[in-house]
């Protein structure tokens, strides 16, 4: 089914896309994998292609374009090219919304130009050893000092860790306040007590460094505290939405690519004497796959339109999420199982789309939790 979502400007963005990933991003990609990171100059590049800060108004170096479909053909196109050790879709869709509504004049005069250049990578420091989805459990303290807090604490599987030169510390300024009482600190690259642990062993997505932070009687300037005091909680749940369909975009464009390159592969691998896709087992899984894209690609659609015009709620953007990165999850799995033993070599994109997917149904809100949103809206 021809997409109606995207007008010619979209399809000319996403030829800038595909421009970028083929210039600088798939010949440097291999070697990122091994060093389990990406380089900078990478980031510096995205600035320079006007591809960061796509919604930051143009005033502060941003594209001032809130379209989300821009942002959709972004993941599209990532996806698609199997790199997504390059988290432009963390810093652009999920920092760069607390950036732009709740820093201060001052804050925005002093972080924004940076964000848009790719001289200062973002990241958000949320999940703790002992406190994923459950933001009661943080344990990250920051203490009032007068002109400053103290921060201390530690954070795990943190995207961009590494790299991040400005990072958004979730922590406890309220003891008694539960998930009410909890701030948005931001700390700078070089803070004394700041301090990064291992860039951690992913079994997918090498190149994107996913670090330990720890913060040890860290001082944070006092106009470093982002949007309300006690206020994280509620600026976390309003971005959320559009987190949960930047990752469903994702999921859905990867489903659709594993589907394209495994029709491909059938119609070319023989066995038996003939090609597999002579075989109705294989004709059958490819057109449930299909068939279940299509449907999907249709909510998707619905779900980025709604959410350009500013009308998606979370239920819907929940059902996006969990029914995309589902998809997307078993996709992998049946196109490698359609592969063989080819699927299971690195050199094939179709394994690397198996290992590299694996974490859509868990970062962003777990399936089991997007059902219990779903479930609570309409039970109570």
């Amino acid at each position: 089914m021809k997409r109606r979502i995207f007008t010619d400007e979209h399809e000319a963005f996403r030829e800038t896309v595909r421009t970028f990933l083929a210039k600088e991003v798939l010949p440097h990609y291999a070697q990122w994998e091994k060093d389990g990171i990406v380089s900078r100059a990478a980031w510096l590049a995205a600035g320079r292609q006007g591809l960061l800060g796509l919604a930051v108004p143009e005033e502060y170096g941003g594209g001032g374009n809130a379209d989300f479909r821009y942002a959709a053909v972004l993941h599209e196109e990532f996806t698609r090219a199997g790199a997504p050790g390059l988290a432009i879709g963390l810093h652009n869709d999920i920092i760069g919304p607390y950036l732009t509504a709740l820093a201060t004049e001052e804050q925005k005069r002093r972080w924004l130009p940076g964000f848009c250049s790719g001289e200062l990578i973002t990241a958000i420091a949320m999940t703790e050893p002992g406190a994923g989805s459950d933001l009661q459990g943080i344990r990250t303290t920051a203490e009032d000092r007068g002109d400053h807090w103290v921060l201390n604490g530690s954070k795990t599987f943190i995207s961009n860790g590494i790299l991040a030169d400005l990072v958004l510390v979730v922590a406890r300024t309220t003891p008694e306040g539960g998930a009410h009482g909890l701030s948005l600190l931001a700390v700078e690259r070089g803070a004394e007590g700041f301090e990064r642990g291992r860039n951690l062993d992913k079994i997918g997505q090498k190149s994107q460094d996913t670090a330990e932070l720890f913060f040890r009687d860290v001082r944070v300037p006092k106009e470093n505290l982002l949007g309300e005091l006690n206020g994280a909680f509620v600026h976390l749940m309003t971005n959320l939405a559009q987190e949960r369909m930047a990752i469903a975009v994702a999921g859905i464009a990867a489903a659709e690519h594993l589907l394209e390159i495994t029709t491909a592969y059938v119609k070319e691998r023989e066995a038996f004497g003939r090609p597999l896709a002579r075989l109705q087992h294989v004709r059958f899984e490819i057109a449930e796959l299909a068939t279940e894209c299509a449907v999907t690609r249709a909510f998707l659609d619905r779900c980025i339109e709604d959410h350009a015009a500013g009308t998606l709620d979370g239920v819907h953007a929940s059902m996006a999420k969990w029914w995309a990165t589902e998809l997307q999850k078993r996709a992998a799995d049946r196109c490698l199982q359609l592969h063989g033993g080819y699927g299971y070599m690195n050199e094939y994109p179709v394994a690397r789309a198996f290992t590299d997917g694996r974490i859509q149904t868990i970062y962003g809100g777990t399936t089991e939790i997007m059902k219990e949103i779903i479930g609570r809206s309409l039970l109570g």
